[in-house]
């Protein structure tokens, strides 16, 4: 729900004024943030919102003096405390980080120190400013370890950061930024990558410490859903410029900037409606039946580890011309019914029937002539697509290994450009070229080249911007229904899911809870945990559907009176 009130009127605590920072290279786009202005106050939630490459971590990078050695400030002024943090040397600044400003990074694991347990990294940030001194600083680390909820400090203090999950990871680098309490911190995308209960629990501690420590909060952030749960006041930037800015509540329901209707437009409906599409016809095209996948985790030379069932006792039926969608948590066995489905993982029981025929105890000799029939599109599509190759080679290279002639497949790659909608110039350009949704695309496009019957697409949009993030499920629909193929849509968003899926699995913990027809799972969910999972949706309480209405009626009621 959003917020309706302010904090009472004080100074501000961040001033920026016209600040610009140019690009290098200059051409059609010279600035990274053009004559941007805007304040935070102690107390409050500002909320920077924008598709990427719109400046909304450039101008955080620059409050925090961290901007890469090629791009400088060219006019305007930072203001923090009375100071001008562009005047301000690096000596400065650096002793200014962490006391008087600090940052929570979008992925902890590339910010945290693998090297170090979590309880030294945030001993370090007192350590560097010659704060609490000898036992202090080891009473001041599990006091914050437990300010931001994280079982048994005691213990977790000498954990390593690649043994925590997602969420506990993201908690350390909060407890690292209130180290010296801070009056301003800056949250630099901290939810994206995160499944909804955990972004929910995230989202309430961010609140609960800016509303019980008194302190400035800029969260940047491309979700709206975030933005409904927890903004005060809203800053929308397109581009490098700042396009609207107001009360959350006024900018959520009556967005004034074509930009920031069409970013509302994009956002996926929090509720299902029952579902236009005629239900697929076709036959069934893959079963599973009493899938088991476990781990041994832990265990040593004098130790015996425990035994993890991440898949246990599922079973479903995907047909011709359908989207199964498949939601949980982290940890609750998605992806590995993803990775056995293409093989990639040995099962411990149950059958996977495709075409007729099951394909758990094939050797991978056998399998090789089917995989071609089951794709995967990947989470990541940087880490997924070789950086050395050129999109025309990676969308060759599958059919070439198949047997197709080279001059097919060439032919087979440039018609798949033209169905993703890239421009032909892609072919013979790099991955590192494109922007994340089109090199969604490409994955999408090298996932058909192969002329499958089955796609799994894991986490496919979860790291996409909302309008991105809109335009590849267009895509995969119309792709879909175009070949009618069957398809596997793994997510931890339940919007998208209810968006885009016929039929929808809950997982929890290896098993399933629940499935049945989005509306029914959302308008009348059978299991608690069900219930959990969409209630911590952030911005349940929003409709954006009706928020984009409400603005255009106030637009042409304001438009009337002119025309007439």
């Amino acid at each position: 729900m959003t917020k309706q009130t302010l904090p009472p009127s004080n100074p501000p605590l961040l001033s920026i004024r016209n600040l610009s920072i140019a690009l290098p290279s200059g051409g059609d786009r010279p600035y990274a943030v053009q004559d941007i202005s805007y304040d935070i106050r102690a107390g409050e939630i500002l909320c920077i919102v924008g598709e990427s490459g719109s400046g909304k971590s450039m101008s955080a990078n620059a409050i925090m003096g961290l901007l890469p050695h090629y791009l400088r400030p060219e006019g305007g002024q930072i203001l923090l405390g009375g100071r001008d943090l562009l005047t301000l040397d690096e000596d400065v600044l650096r002793g200014m980080r962490g006391r008087e400003m600090a940052m929570i990074f979008q992925e902890p694991l590339s910010a945290l120190n693998p090297l170090l347990t979590v309880g030294e990294q945030i001993a370090e940030v007192m350590r560097v400013h010659n704060a609490y001194p000898g036992e202090a600083r080891e009473k001041r680390v599990l006091e914050l370890l437990e300010l931001v909820g994280l079982p048994d400090p005691a213990a977790i203090r000498h954990a390593w950061p690649f043994r925590l999950s997602g969420g506990q990871r993201q908690r350390v680098m909060i407890a690292m930024a209130l180290a010296l309490e801070p009056k301003l911190l800056i949250a630099d995308e901290p939810t994206t990558a995160l499944d909804v209960t955990t972004q929910a629990q995230i989202l309430a501690l961010i609140a609960r410490i800016q509303r019980d420590k008194g302190m400035g909060v800029m969260f940047v952030t491309h979700d709206f859903g975030v933005v409904a749960e927890i903004a005060d006041r809203v800053a929308v930037m397109e581009k490098g410029i700042l396009v609207e800015q107001g009360l959350a509540e006024q900018i959520l329901n009556r967005p004034q900037h074509p930009y920031t209707r069409r970013l509302i437009g994009a956002v996926p409906r929090h509720r299902a409606s029952p579902s236009t599409r005629a239900t697929p016809a076709g036959g069934p095209v893959l079963q599973v039946e009493n899938l088991h996948k476990t781990y041994a985790v832990g265990g040593g030379l004098f130790r015996k580890g425990r035994v993890v069932h991440a898949v246990n006792d599922v079973s479903f039926t995907v047909k011709r011309g359908e989207t199964l969608g498949i939601v949980g948590e982290s940890g609750s066995g998605k992806s590995t019914i993803g990775k056995c489905l293409l093989k990639l993982l040995d099962i411990d029981g149950g059958q996977m029937i495709f075409d007729g025929q099951d394909i758990a105890p094939m050797s991978e000799a056998q399998f090789r002539p089917k995989r071609r029939n089951i794709q995967m599109i990947f989470q990541d599509p940087f880490a997924s697509l070789n950086p050395r190759q050129t999109v025309g080679r990676i969308l060759c290279d599958g059919p070439l290994a198949s047997g197709v002639s080279r001059q097919q497949a060439e032919k087979r790659a440039r018609e798949l450009l033209q169905l993703v909608e890239l421009d032909p110039s892609a072919f013979d350009r790099y991955p590192g070229e494109f922007s994340g949704g089109q090199r969604q695309r490409v994955g999408i496009a090298r996932a058909l080249a192969m002329e499958p019957r089955l796609i799994v697409a894991d986490e496919s949009v979860s790291a996409l911007d909302v309008s991105v993030q809109a335009q590849v499920l267009k895509l995969l629909h119309d792709v879909q229904q175009r070949l009618q193929l069957a398809l596997i849509f793994i997510t931890h968003d339940l919007r998208v899911a209810a968006q885009i899926c016929d039929h929808l699995l809950v997982m929890h913990r290896g098993q399933v809870v629940e499935q049945g027809p989005p509306a029914q799972i959302f308008d009348d969910p059978q299991d608690a945990y069900t219930r959990q999972l969409i209630a911590a949706m952030p911005g349940r309480g929003w409709d954006p559907a009706a928020a984009i209405h409400h603005s255009e009626s106030l637009n042409d009621a304001a438009l009337a009176p002119h025309a007439s």
